[in-house]
Parts: C-alpha cells; sequence; structure tokens
C-alpha cells in the first residue's frame, strides 16, 4: 500500500475550511430574518420558511452529491457547488423589496442546492486522508461552517445599516464573495490515491462494536438499525441547534429589550456571534474527544448538556446569562458535525462514505423544517419560545437514551470485498490465458499446414 507525506492533506484541510467558511453565512440568518420581520413587515413564521428551505434541500442535494463525489470526486462536485451557491446570492439580491417565493428559490432552493453540493466534498475526501485522526479532522473540515456564521453575522448590520437596499448589499456582495472563494477552493480537494495510509499508521484490528471494515453499499446501510440510531438522533440534534440558531438574535433581543438592557439589538448580535464561534469550536473538541472515548458515549454527553442549555434557555433573563447558554447551545450543535461523518465511516466505511453520509444528512434536512418552523409558529401563537425550548430539550434526553444502544452493525465480514475481488480476478485469468493461447493455437495450425 502507498504512503505519503501529510503535506498533501494538509492543504486540503486549508481548502475545506475555506469552503466551510463560505457555506457556514446559512447560521447567520437571525440576522437577515430581523431585516425581513422588522424592515419589510414579514411574520416569523414565514421569515423562518427561507432558512428552512435552504436547510432542507442542502440536506436532499448532498445525497445526490454524495454519490456523484463517490465517482467523479470532489474537485468537480465542489465547483459546481460553489457556483450554484453564488448565483443563489446574486439573483436574491434582485429581488428587493423581497417577496416569500423570490427568496425561497433562490436563497432557499438554489443557494440551498450550492451548500448541499460544496459540502460533503472535503468531509469525504479527508476522512480518507485521516483515517488516523477520522473524529478531530471531521471536526476541523466543518469548524470553518461557524466560524463563517460568525464573521458574516457580524458583517451584515455593517453592510444593512437600514433594510433597503441593505438586503440587496448583503446577497450581492456574500454571493460575488461565494462564487470566487468556494470555485477556487474547490480546485485544492482530491482523493487520496488507492491503498493510502498515512506513515507510521496501521488500521487497528477489527472488534465487535468497533469500527466495520467493510464497505457498505448504502442499499445495505439502510437496512440496518445502526442507520436509524443515527438518523433520529441526527434530527433531535440538529432541531434544537436550528431552532436556537433561526431565532436567537430576535429572542436575544425580547429578553434584553424586556429587561431595559441599553443596545439591545447590538448585544442580540454579538450573541448570534459568540454561538457561532462556539458551534465552531464544539465540532473540533466534539470529534477529538469522540477519538478517545468513542462516539456513541461522547454523543450521549453531548445531548444531555444540550438538553440542560435548552431548559436553561427558557430561565435566562441577563446578557451574560444568555450568551453563555447560546453559547453552549451552539458547542452542543457544533458536535453532531464531527460525530455524525466520523460514526458514519466507523460503521459503513469510508468507500461509500458520500452517499452513505448523505443519506445520514438527510435527517437534518427534516430537522431544518421542523425546528426554525417550530420555534416561528410558538413564538407567533404564544409570544414567547418557552414551549419550543422546552420540546427540544425533552427530545435531547431521548437521543442520549438512544445513543447508549448504539454500536457498529455486527455480522458483515471484512473479508468478504476481499473474496468478492479475488472472485472476480479468478474468472478473468481463464479468459486472459484464453486469449494468450488463441495466436499460439493459429501458429500450430499453421506449421502443420505448410508440412
Amino acid at each position: 500500500m502507498s504512503r505519503e507525506t501529510t503535506t498533501n492533506r494538509w492543504n486540503i484541510v486549508i481548502a475545506a475550511i475555506a469552503i466551510q467558511l463560505c457555506l457556514g453565512v446559512i447560521y447567520a440568518w437571525s440576522p437577515i430574518k430581523s431585516l425581513l420581520t422588522t424592515g419589510f413587515g414579514w411574520s416569523h413564521q414565514d421569515a423562518s420558511l427561507p432558512f428552512s428551505v435552504g436547510l432542507a434541500t442542502f440536506a436532499v442535494v448532498m445525497v445526490l452529491a454524495g454519490r456523484w463525489q463517490d465517482k467523479a470526486g470532489p474537485r468537480k462536485v465542489a465547483t459546481v457547488g460553489g457556483i450554484l451557491y453564488g448565483i443563489g446570492y446574486i439573483l436574491a439580491s434582485q429581488g428587493v423589496p423581497p417577496t416569500t417565493g423570490w427568496i425561497v428559490l433562490t436563497y432557499g432552493i438554489i443557494g440551498g442546492a450550492g451548500i448541499g453540493l460544496a459540502y460533503v466534498c472535503p468531509i469525504a475526501a479527508l476522512v480518507k486522508w485521516f483515517p488516523d485522526k477520522r473524529g478531530l479532522i471531521s471536526g476541523l473540515a466543518v469548524a470553518g461552517f461557524g466560524a463563517g456564521a460568525y464573521i458574516f453575522s457580524k458583517l451584515i448590520p455593517v453592510i444593512a445599516t437600514a433594510p433597503e437596499p441593505g438586503l440587496y448589499n448583503v446577497f450581492l456582495y456574500f454571493g460575488i464573495t461565494f462564487l470566487v472563494v468556494v470555485t477556487l477552493a474547490a480546485q485544492m480537494l482530491q482523493n487520496p490515491p488507492e491503498g493510502y495510509k498515512p506513515e507510521g499508521w496501521e488500521p487497528p484490528a477489527a472488534k465487535a462494536g468497533g469500527p466495520s471494515s467493510y464497505n457498505y453499499e448504502w442499499g445495505e446501510m439502510l437496512g440496518t438499525k445502526q442507520f436509524w440510531l443515527l438518523w433520529f438522533m441526527f434530527i433531535i440534534g440538529a432541531t434544537a441547534g436550528l431552532m436556537t440558531i433561526g431565532h436567537i438574535k430576535g429572542f436575544s433581543q425580547d429578553i434584553l429589550t424586556a429587561g431595559n438592557i441599553a443596545d439591545a439589538g447590538g448585544k442580540a448580535i454579538t450573541i448570534v456571534g459568540m454561538l457561532s464561534i462556539f458551534n465552531g469550536l464544539g465540532r473540533i473538541v466534539w470529534g477529538a474527544a469522540s477519538d478517545k472515548i468513542g462516539r456513541a458515549k461522547a454523543m450521549m454527553i453531548m445531548f444531555l448538556l444540550q438538553a440542560g442549555a435548552m431548559f436553561g434557555l427558557t430561565q435566562v433573563t441577563g446578557y451574560y446569562a444568555i450568551m453563555g447558554v447560546a453559547c453552549l447551545v451552539g458547542f452542543n450543535f457544533g458536535g453532531n458535525f464531527a460525530l455524525f461523518p466520523s460514526a458514519t465511516a466507523d460503521f459503513f466505511g469510508t468507500k461509500n462514505i458520500g452517499i452513505n453520509y448523505g443519506w445520514v444528512f438527510t435527517s437534518y434536512g427534516v430537522a431544518g423544517i421542523f425546528g426554525p418552523m417550530l420555534g416561528g409558529y410558538v413564538k407567533d401563537t404564544l409570544q414567547v419560545y418557552d414551549q419550543a425550548f422546552l420540546i427540544a430539550a425533552g427530545l435531547c434526553v431521548v437521543a442520549a437514551l438512544l445513543a447508549l444502544i448504539t454500536n457498529a452493525p455486527a455480522g458483515k465480514e471484512p473479508e468478504k470485498e476481499e473474496e468478492e475481488e479475488e472472485e472476480k480476478s479468478a474468472k478473468k485469468v481463464p479468459e486472459k490465458k484464453e486469449k494468450e493461447e488463441e495466436p499460439e493455437k493459429e501458429e500450430e495450425d499453421k506449421k502443420d499446414e505448410e508440412k
């Protein structure tokens, strides 16, 4: 098996972070939502719709992207994703003053499809380049997603000093940036050579409940209980996080204003930014922790902490209390994006990680609709978010219990694939011999004729 230096693989990490910084802007929706509700009179539920559609499209397209990148490689797919993502934002800028249908189409469907195409490619490539650090590298690969939300959420109020033309400028400037950065960074993505192993690393021996050496096809994976456990847990983890991310600015501003705290709007933006930072940090920390203590145990602890954080949102009143709990929500939410791709690779192999994780990630699309829309509905109906946060807290306790019964599927022999390959090779050998014997036979016949 070939061995490579680590230089090339760390260059791919840099490209991955650059791509994720841009894609993470979808999590900066809360300040844009505030522009729509305060500047253009949208309801909270209507203003949540483009965000939810974007998340759902992201998840659905990722299944197709995973299958495509498993065949065509990460570079081509991520490039197309960058083009679509940038164009979606640029087109959204042409619909100001905004209508719900136009923002849903451009930002939600076109932009969301671009994210779905580009997002899976760095992850799929890096888990192959870093089999020795799968949890950590999954966290690093997507840490930029959270950091991007922080950076761009800070830029939105600077660019949009007034709802119009501020919203136009936000969509236009962001779209041009994404078009350039994502498509350029995509050119650095590539898969390792066949049989690649990092210097000095050997695959661990297969054991019950541990990482699988068998590479599942997506159809086989869907037939396992482990897939469905991961899928339902991901729905819950993403529901809690996306509900909070989609509404945190408005929620924070309401609480701070009620408490007569000065500059409530500015402080709410800071809370959005801090949540985004901890979202990125959580991806790295939870990923590294899961390499040490195991994926399932890390998930259980993470979900229990998230249950406490979601309950905490119903109790906080002060600025620093809101910020602290929001940061914990972001930290745990970010952990999902390190733990679930790593668990997918552990349970079902890395050969088909693109399509396999794409299917696991469809749960995120369900959560993208359920979480933000539930939060918007509760706010419009009851004028507070508390009941939505309590539902999410209860679901997180359920997810922690599911994590206790989650481990790698059993019953698949790691050698099965090798045996299948040997059978194929064995069939090819006689054919090759027959072809080699044909010219010899013809030559002997020719000599006999001459005699």
